[in-house]
């Protein structure tokens, strides 16, 4: 509420706030800005570049840094604020990225000197711009052609003082040459690169014939930094056509048996050397990488690399295949061709891209042919008109030296002559010098080259055809001009070989011991023999459970959540007697106020769970449904919670059981009339019929425990059943 000012005579007034629907509120404000991010920030458009990279492009580019002078970074920086005022420091990142130092890119947009840190590092800080030089490749040639010839629109900057291109007129595919990644709001897009002189074969193939397969002229991405990409033809094709799929790419590496020891030379573009070395580390730590003893960081003036010292006997070959499993040297890419096509976001696969830059390349080209035309057309009028004083020279000079009044000089020529207004114009402005027959001759010669031009142009404009073959044309020679092998190699999964952990057990006999109080012990035989002490346990805590198994076996704990834990035996600490052991809550990560109920251990996951509720209800499912391919530790769902959870226990086969209840009667029943079930949240069958309210069952245990003398006198043919009263006299030995 908005309040009023109090006076001394006055009291608080509290105005009401008009209401305004969260919907409105997202449209009015939220919307706008979303689009703003989409359009204008995040997005690379078809010319392959995002605003950022386009004003600071054309900055360097007024600044004549095409084939000209190093300046300091910090001059391009602070003159791109007058296309870009979003600060300097965004600026000068942008421009690190798409320089040759950087190694982002496959062919780098702006030449560098000095330290522009590297794509493969995250920690290696670029140099301030202050201390830095750049200026324009010699590609960006191809970028920036005809720019001047209207090619492309131009619109205001942002504050009206300059004008700036819309696109730039890239003679070649520049949105998949370069790689490109952004994020907007709600959408993203993350377009990787292809090698130039693949890319320009597929768009002259598809300038020929719009069905063309681009695949066989570019099979993959390539990119800066190598690698080798698993290549898979149907995942890449698919990739092709949708715009969207990943890709798996795995480091390169070589062995020097000298000093036995490995050098990764190329790594994958989504990842960096301090993350491959982080995890190294990691691995050692947690002694899960034994084979090296040192890793370090090689990379210098030569290039990237790797070093990691072997232990003796190791083989290289398999060290690798594991630490591309365990770490970043085998990395996924995800592709997602996010496109700006006429302000619109597209997701488009290649052929669709590089069929919309063909459709911008043609209407560059034709509004350069339409600029030439026009020029060419003026320059013929000019030559036309002198054309015309060639047959009198003195008649003009005599018509301008006779003239009274300056004015009268045009307006004489045009009827002497009987020229236009721009052609007298023209006349006049020739110097006395060069008013003699030699002069112009030499310049109305160009008529008839000017005519043939004209023609020229006008039968190209008027043909598409002709027009793509330009453009084909173009691709070819910067094809020629600029291209180069491929840096990315692919490799088919025949020739991968894939790790397989072959984990090292000791296999001993042991005891499990589980406590009311939620603690375990792992002893084994030997430890339990020759020890004297009593089992050392919290004060009021009891054992629950004696399980006598050995070290290659499963746990599974099943919770008061309804959830199962599982755990390898062998990742279980081994215990003495004198200690209190493992507190399952901490080591299993439960919730606060979650308990373990029971544990199971496994070899083979034969037998059954057997649960019962405190409504009456039984349930028997096999254990093999609590068996997983993948190593879950939790599974949810492990029993159902229809009814609170009176016993849990495994059975080995089916067994005679004892039910009882609140009100002192049992049923004794064999569970073979338990049906299996092949759900685990399953609320089974009504065993024990509980026919006065509020009684539950209470417990349950086995008929040869001995809890029950004549066990044989509850039992009953079929179920459900109530079940026999319980006597007195036994009811004073339970």
């Amino acid at each position: 509420m908005a309040r009023k000012k109090k006076t001394e005579d006055e009291e608080i007034v509290y105005a009401p706030i008009d209401e305004q629907p969260i919907t409105e509120t997202l449209e009015k404000n939220y919307m706008p800005y979303a689009m703003s991010v989409i359009v204008s920030r995040a997005i690379p458009e078809i010319d392959g570049f995002k605003p950022a990279h386009r004003k600071l492009l054309y900055t360097m580019y007024k600044m004549g840094l095409l084939g000209g002078k190093f300046t300091k970074s910090a001059n391009v920086v602070g003159q791109t604020m007058k296309l870009n005022p979003h600060g300097d420091a965004t600026i000068y990142e942008t421009m690190v990225r798409l320089t040759r130092g950087h190694e982002a890119l496959l062919h780098p947009l702006v030449e560098s000197q000095g330290n522009f840190g590297k794509q493969f590092s995250r920690d290696m800080a670029y140099a301030a711009p202050r201390y830095t030089e750049v200026r324009l490749e010699p590609i960006c040639q191809e970028i920036f052609g005809d720019i001047n010839k209207n090619t492309v629109k131009f619109v205001d900057n942002y504050d009206g003082e300059m004008q700036e291109p819309t696109l730039l007129p890239t003679a070649f595919p520049n949105i998949l040459v370069n790689p490109n990644q952004g994020i907007a709001v709600g959408m993203a897009s993350n377009i990787c690169s292809f090698n130039l002189a693949e890319t320009c074969a597929a768009t002259v193939a598809l300038l020929k014939n719009e069905k063309a397969d681009v695949m066989k002229y570019m099979p993959a991405p390539d990119f800066s930094m190598g690698a080798d990409i698993i290549y898979n033809e149907d995942e890449m094709r698919a990739i092709y056509e949708t715009g969207r799929g990943s890709f798996k790419m795995r480091a390169k590496y070589v062995y020097d048996k000298k000093n036995n020891c490995i050098e990764i030379t190329e790594i994958p573009y989504t990842t960096t050397s301090e993350a491959i070395i982080g995890k190294f580390m990691d691995l050692v730590k947690t002694n899960k990488l034994r084979e090296i003893s040192d890793a370090r960081d090689e990379t210098g003036l030569d290039g990237f690399k790797i070093t990691l010292d072997l232990k003796r006997g190791t083989d290289p070959d398999m060290l690798m295949s594991k630490l591309y499993k365990l770490t970043p040297l085998e990395d996924t890419f995800s592709c997602n061709f996010n496109v700006l096509i006429k302000t619109r976001p597209v997701v488009l696969g290649v052929r669709d891209i590089l069929l919309e830059w063909i459709k911008f390349r043609m209407e560059c080209v034709k509004n350069g042919i339409k600029y030439d035309i026009d020029k060419k057309s003026e320059r013929l009028h000019l030559l036309t008109g002198l054309k015309k004083i060639l047959l009198d020279i003195d008649k003009a000079i005599s018509i301008i030296r006779h003239t009274e009044h300056e004015a009268d000089v045009v307006p004489n020529l045009m009827d002497g002559f009987g020229i236009d207004k721009v052609q007298a114009e023209y006349v006049a402005e020739i110097k006395l010098r060069n008013l003699n027959r030699e002069y112009i001759l030499n310049r109305t010669a160009d008529i008839e080259k000017l005519m043939e031009e004209l023609d020229e142009l006008n039968r190209i404009l008027g043909d598409d055809k002709e027009v793509k073959k330009v453009i084909a044309d173009q691709l070819k020679r910067i094809s020629k001009k600029y291209g180069q092998e491929r840096k990315t190699t692919l490799i088919t999964s025949e020739d991968v070989t894939e790790y397989k952990e072959i984990v090292t057990v000791d296999d001993y006999p042991l005891t499990i011991f589980f406590t009311k109080e939620n603690y375990f012990k792992k002893i084994s035989a030997v430890s339990l023999r020759s020890s004297t002490n009593e089992h050392k346990l919290k004060e009021n805590d009891e054992i629950l459970q004696t399980i006598e198994t050995t070290n290659k076996t499963e746990l599974i704990f099943f919770t008061d959540k309804c959830a199962a834990y599982k755990m390898k035996t062998y990742d279980m600490p081994d215990a003495k007697v004198s200690t209190m052991g493992e507190y399952l809550p901490g080591l299993l990560g439960l919730d606060e106020d979650e308990r373990v109920l029971y544990v199971v251990v496994t070899a083979d996951y034969s037998g059954y769970m057997l649960f019962t509720f405190e409504n009456g209800k039984m349930a028997k499912v096999e254990l093999k449904n609590y068996e997983t391919k993948t190593n879950r530790k939790k599974l949810i769902g492990a029993y159902s919670d229809k009814s609170p959870m009176c016993d849990i226990r495994f059975i080995e086969g089916d067994t005679d059981v004892i039910l009882m209840s609140n009100n002192n009667r049992a049923l004794c029943l064999n569970t073979a009339k338990i049906p299996l079930k092949a759900t685990k949240s399953t609320q089974g069958v009504q065993a024990m019929t509980l026919r006065r309210k509020g009684s539950v069952i209470v417990r349950v245990v086995g008929a040869d425990e001995g809890v029950i003398e004549d066990a044989d006198k509850y039992r009953s043919r079929n179920i459900p059943a109530a079940g026999s009263a319980i006597s007195d006299a036994q009811m004073s030995l339970i």
